[in-house]
């Protein structure tokens, strides 16, 4: 059975006491501790925030450098190529042309030695055609 008497009002006295004390040497600490634990953790949640927005920053920069040196590849690329298909042109133009002079030159020396022939086949033909006509008669035409 519950008795009021001086050990009740002790009692009370002892767990007031007793809840200033954990207060001040329990409660109190560790709320200080996890008061700057989320504050940390604030902090750092903010660090890291930063940390994401400059790797974003860095990240379209970088894009952005590439793509203007890709850029850069593809003008010089293109400019390469067209250097090289003018300088192509004019070599394959210069062949040609050195081809062509060798060719009438050749046709010309053709032609020369072609009338040459003629004309000595026209010289020789009536002597061809006695010798002939002496083999087909079997005997010598010469007067």
């Amino acid at each position: 059975m519950i008795s009021i008497d001086v050990t009740l009002l002790m009692h009370i006295v002892n767990m007031i006491v007793l809840m200033f004390v954990l207060n001040a040497i329990l409660y109190k600490p560790v709320l200080g501790i996890l008061e700057k634990r989320a504050q940390k953790i604030e902090s750092l949640n903010g660090d890291v925030a930063q940390f994401e927005q400059n790797a974003r920053q860095r990240q379209a920069e970088l894009d952005a450098k590439m793509r203007e040196a890709s850029s850069k590849a593809k003008k010089a690329l293109d400019g390469a190529r067209a250097q090289a298909q003018t300088a192509g042109a004019e070599k394959l133009a210069t062949i040609r042309k050195e081809s062509d002079s060798v060719k009438e030159k050749q046709l010309a020396e053709l032609r020369s030695q072609m009338e040459a022939a003629r004309k000595e086949l026209q010289g020789n033909a009536a002597g061809f055609a006695q010798a002939m006509a002496g083999k087909i008669l079997g005997r010598s035409l010469d007067a």
